[in-house]
C-alpha cells in the first residue's frame, strides 16, 4: 500500500495486477484510488458483459480472454467424437476487470491469468516505451488467447463432420450440442468486445496522460477482434451444416428402413390373405382337399406364386 501511494504521489506510471483480491484488498483500492462506487460494485460482480465506462480521468474496462485446454496433442483413439486436445476439456473464459488511466493500470481477475503473466514477464525484460503501450499489450494478449481455441474448435468441427458423413449415429448429438454451446459462449464475449473496441479506441487514447500516437497498435487489437468474431460466425455456419448433414443422413437411413419394412409387409399381405382364406370351413374345400398333396399344391402353391408375382412387381417398380 505504501509503495503504491508513493508511485501515485510521484505521478509515476505503474501496472498493478491483482489475482483474486479479497474484500479487504478491494477496500484498499478504494482508499488509494477513490474509484467510483459503481465501478467498485462492478468489480465485485463476475459474468458481466464486455464494456468500457468512463469515470472522469480513468476508465473501467471489462474484458475477456480465453483459457486454453491444459494439455495439448491429438485426442486419444477412444475419445468421444467432439474431443479436443487430450480428451477435450471444455473451454473457459478469463474475465479481467481493469482501471485504465494515464497514471496507472489496475487489472483484477480471479485465479492465475497466463496471458497477463506473459505480458508482465516481457515488460520486465524490456521497459515499455509508453504508458499506452502497456494497455495495448494487455488487450492484445487477452485478445490473442482466442486463436488457439478457435483452431481447436475448427479441428473438432472437421473431425465431427467427417464422422457424420462416414457413419452418423445418436452419439454425435452430444458433440454437436457441446460445440454449439462453446461457440455461443465465445460469441457472447467476442462480438461485444469487437464493437466496444470499434467505439472506444479513441476514448482510451484521450485519457489524460495517454497519447494518441498508439492508435495503430490499438487498431491491430481491433483487427484481431474482428477476425475472432468472423471466425466464430463462420464456425457457427459450419456447425449448422454438420447438423443438417446429421439430420439428412439419419433421415435417409430411417427412410431406407421404412422402405425395407414396407416391402416385407407387402410380401406378407398375400400370404395373410391365402392363409385366412384356406382357414375357412367352405364345403368345397372340405370335400376336395383331402390329402397333404392337395393342401400343398393348392394352398402352398398359391402362396408361392403370389409371393413371386409380388416380388417381381416390386423389383420392376424399383422398390426391392
Amino acid at each position: 500500500r505504501g509503495a503504491i501511494g508513493d508511485l501515485l504521489a510521484r505521478d509515476e506510471y505503474f501496472w498493478l495486477d491483482l489475482d483474486g483480491p479479497s474484500e479487504a484488498e478491494v477496500d484498499t483500492l478504494d482508499d488509494l484510488f477513490h474509484f467510483h462506487p459503481l465501478a467498485l460494485e462492478d468489480l465485485r460482480k463476475k459474468g458481466q458483459r464486455p464494456k468500457l465506462e468512463e469515470f472522469g480521468d480513468y476508465m473501467f474496462l471489462v474484458y475477456y480472454g480465453a483459457v486454453a485446454p491444459e494439455s495439448g496433442g491429438p485426442p486419444p483413439p477412444d475419445a468421444p467424437p467432439d474431443a479436443g486436445p487430450a480428451g477435450g476439456e471444455r473451454i473457459q473464459l478469463e474475465e479481467v476487470h481493469a482501471f485504465i488511466s494515464g497514471g496507472y493500470l489496475v487489472t483484477v481477475h480471479d485465479g492465475s491469468c497466463t496471458a497477463l503473466d506473459e505480458v508482465r514477464t516481457r515488460l520486465d525484460a524490456q521497459a515499455p516505451s509508453s504508458e499506452q503501450f502497456v494497455v495495448y499489450r494487455v488487450l492484445d494478449a487477452l485478445t490473442d488467447t482466442f486463436f488457439p481455441l478457435l483452431e481447436d474448435l475448427e479441428d473438432r468441427l472437421e473431425r465431427l463432420d467427417e464422422e457424420i458423413f462416414a457413419d452418423a449415429s445418436p452419439d454425435h448429438l452430444q458433440p454437436l450440442t457441446e460445440l454449439r454451446r462453446d461457440l455461443v459462449m465465445l460469441g457472447r464475449v467476442a462480438t461485444p468486445q469487437r464493437d466496444m473496441l470499434a467505439r472506444h479506441i479513441d476514448d482510451i487514447l484521450q485519457l489524460p496522460g495517454l497519447e494518441a500516437d498508439s492508435r495503430d497498435y490499438f487498431r491491430d487489437v481491433y483487427d484481431h477482434a474482428i477476425r475472432i468474431s468472423d471466425q466464430i460466425d463462420s464456425y457457427r455456419d459450419l456447425l449448422l451444416g454438420s447438423r443438417d448433414a446429421y439430420l439428412s443422413v439419419t433421415s435417409n437411413r430411417l427412410n431406407e428402413i421404412s422402405k425395407q419394412l414396407t416391402v416385407v409387409a407387402t410380401i406378407f399381405l398375400p400370404l395373410s390373405f391365402v392363409v385366412g382364406f384356406f382357414g375357412q370351413n367352405f364345403g368345397w374345400m372340405v370335400r376336395n382337399i383331402r390329402s397333404a398333396e392337395d393342401f400343398w399344391l393348392i394352398g402352398g402353391g398359391t402362396m408361392v406364386v403370389s409371393v413371386l408375382v409380388l416380388v417381381a412387381w416390386l423389383r420392376r417398380s424399383s422398390y426391392a
